[in-house]
């Protein structure tokens, strides 16, 4: 896992704030008129030991695993990915994962309530079942979507399953609109059901810092996702040992936000 020191000079090494801290939020909460984060980079927010990834800075712990989910752009002659652009940051934990994706967005209004109306009709479409309701991040949409069931496993599902072809996979869509940004996050995994695995997960969306940066861009374009400095180095050297070696590895798939 990537480890990056954040605004602190001391890292820490876990998700819970001292008593200062606590307190510093409760008053940046009200200058700023929300309920803490996710947070603005232009914010006074906690310090916590976060890994920079440009659009977006993500707070990790010692029981997190971050990976990045790459969509590819280039192929080779048999048709491997050989390049590609970041597109989403996963947030693992247990047998839980939060997907984060930063977005553009009006200066004067949010655009979280129609991107959930849109992925509810989508789900629906697909076959599937969503609804909204309220959670902590206000309203939210939770939905069960129909997955592929991968030829490796398939034997070791029940035989109705099988028989099916899919599977049932209930998830979490998170979204909160910020200044000419939205974040997004979708929760799967035990955390949809499970609380306790659920607020680990919900300390690390809230708090998630934004950067939006001046530059003019189209609502609900996605942010630009970097790799830290570190991570760069460390994949070119690995590519200079291994002529063979590919970091842009497709990850899982992506709901768009149109």
């Amino acid at each position: 896992m990537f480890r990056r020191r954040g605004q602190g000079e001391e890292p820490k090494n876990d998700l819970e704030l001292t008593d200062e801290e606590t307190d510093a939020a409760v008053d940046d909460a009200v200058e700023t008129g929300s309920d803490g984060g996710p947070w603005d980079a232009e914010d006074s927010f906690p310090e916590l030991e976060r890994i920079d990834f440009g659009a977006v800075q993500v707070p990790i712990g010692p029981s997190l695993e971050v990976q990045v989910n790459v969509e590819a752009t280039e192929a080779d002659a048999e048709g491997n990915p050989i390049g590609g652009r970041l597109v989403a940051i996963t947030v693992v934990h247990g047998e839980s994962g939060l997907q984060l994706q930063a977005f553009a967005a009006p200066k004067r209004s949010g655009i979280w309530d129609e991107v959930r109306r849109e992925t509810g009709a989508e789900i629906t479409e697909a076959g599937g079942q969503a609804e909204d309701a309220e959670g902590p991040f206000g309203t939210e949409l939770r939905a069960m979507v129909p997955v592929q069931i991968p030829d490796e496993v398939k034997d070791q599902v029940p035989d109705e399953i099988r028989e099916q072809g899919f599977a049932w996979q209930p998830v979490r869509f998170i979204g909160v609109d910020g200044p000419r940004w939205f974040l997004r996050g979708v929760v799967s995994g035990a955390a949809v059901e499970d609380e306790e695995q659920w607020q680990v997960l919900e300390d690390v969306f809230r708090n998630v810092v934004v950067l939006r940066g001046d530059q003019p861009m189209p609502p609900r374009e996605l942010l630009e996702l970097t790799l830290p400095e570190e991570a760069q180095e460390a994949l070119a050297q690995q590519g200079d040992e291994d002529d063979g070696f590919n970091p842009f590895e497709r990850g899982p798939e992506i709901t768009e936000v149109r």
